[in-house]
């Protein structure tokens, strides 16, 4: 692997290697985490308490260990070393899932969850070595229409193996999936210098350490704490809608088919794919604050039509409601990685990537609580649930309202003023 100078353009193939870990686990997040590996469970005897459990238990090591990964990169100025054993922790509690019956195969789910969420941090913390500050948000953006291609690979993988040879073959198949289409970043991210460190090195024994003290220099960075307030608080509604949530809205209060419902995941997932490129090219014309926040009134938007369409028994609204998501997801997750790339200073960048992706994981583990208290607790109508999503969606739009992307000096900047 070859080390760029600050000063240089990205290659295509460095640039190329990004984009195709995004549809890695892109595959990973639909297969195992959305759609087979809850079903599979559900038919070997587990309960919805037992993915819980298993979720919750990795949620909470992912927690954990997030800013100490995010550390160590920044530290060591290489983060693909760090990106390579996470996958492939990943693509081997995959592999085996299935095949060793229902509670070692929690435990592995836990594990690749783990792998998957933790890869994440150094992944999004590379987005500076395969961009400029001109291409960023067009890179990201790339990324996640790209990565949203995953998906359909994931539903193909179960439509071609899942009947005949059942689920550990179509586990087997993403994990092999996820291992290929990870591999060229493994060898042709180009990674670029890092700001020398006279602190520590990062080690194990220092991660309770190293936790307290990433939320304690976050709070130096105004910016950056006021944005992770806000990140946490619409990913706690987005996660909850992707999360399947919006699926249940769905059938039970819209009385959509199953074959509906598979359309219209099919009709998001075409939708997002063009809201991330689309998006990301956006960012790079208006900034990522702008973008985000149009996002966030789009969310708003999608929302109330759902609530209307469920409580008034208006099914032909249920396609835009499936374009509306998709095209919001797309244009998420394409601005506000870009967002944190530009506020966060580049020495403590992958550490803060960490607090990004912990508070992506917390906002994982209290939405679908918001929603179940609401609905299973107190009765409230799924419609309450869902649109109480958009409060928070609200309230997300006015704690980033002072949190500055600096966008017209960005634009001028040069590659060696934002890289990392």
């Amino acid at each position: 692997m070859t080390t760029p100078s600050p000063n240089d353009v990205p290659s295509r193939r460095s640039v190329a290697s990004w984009v195709t870990y995004d549809l890695a686990n892109t595959v990973f997040a639909l297969g195992i985490g959305s759609l087979y590996f809850p079903t599979w469970m559900n038919e070997a005897g587990g309960s919805d308490t037992n993915l819980a459990v298993a979720l919750n238990i990795a949620m909470v090591v992912v927690i954990f260990l997030s800013p100490w990964i995010g550390a160590v990169g920044d530290y060591t100025g290489r983060r693909v070393r760090l990106l390579i054993p996470t996958t492939l922790v990943a693509v081997a509690g995959t592999f085996f899932l299935g095949s060793v019956g229902l509670y070692p195969s929690l435990a592995l789910f836990s594990v690749a969850i783990v792998g998957f969420n933790l890869g994440g941090v150094p992944y999004d913390a590379l987005l500076p070595d395969v961009s400029t500050p001109a291409t960023r948000g067009r890179v990201s953006g790339l990324g996640v229409g790209i990565g949203y291609l995953g998906s359909a690979i994931a539903l193909v993988i179960g439509a071609l193996l899942l009947d005949e040879f059942g689920y550990p073959a179509v586990f087997k198949a993403i994990a092999v999936a996820f291992l290929l289409f990870a591999l060229p970043s493994f060898f042709w991210i180009e990674e670029r210098p890092r700001i020398a460190h006279d602190t520590p090195r990062p080690t194990v024994r220092s991660i309770p350490r190293q936790f307290v003290g990433a939320w304690k220099r976050a709070r130096t960075f105004p910016q950056v704490a006021r944005f992770l307030v806000g990140r946490f608080l619409y990913t706690d509604a987005i996660n909850t809608i992707i999360g399947g949530f919006l699926a249940i809205y769905a059938k039970e209060d819209l009385q959509l088919t199953d074959a509906e419902i598979r359309s219209l995941l099919g009709i998001s997932i075409i939708f997002s794919i063009a809201g991330g490129i689309g998006g990301g090219r956006l960012v790079d014309r208006f900034g990522p604050r702008r973008v985000l926040h149009a996002t966030l009134y789009l969310w708003m938007v999608t929302i109330v039509v759902a609530v209307a369409a469920g409580t008034n028994n208006l099914v032909s609204l249920a396609p835009f409601i499936g374009i509306g998501a998709g095209i919001a997801l797309g244009l998420t997750w394409s601005s506000d990685r870009v967002y944190m790339t530009v506020i966060a200073p580049p020495e403590h960048l992958g550490e803060f990537y960490g607090l990004y992706a912990m508070v992506g994981r917390f906002a994982t583990l209290l939405g679908p609580l918001v929603w179940a208290i609401q609905v299973d607790r107190f009765g409230w109508p799924r419609g309450v649930a869902l649109g109480s999503l958009a409060l928070f969606i609200v309230a997300a739009r006015v704690v980033l309202n002072k949190v500055d992307d600096g966008f017209g000096s960005q634009r001028l900047a040069t590659p060696s003023t934002n890289g990392s």
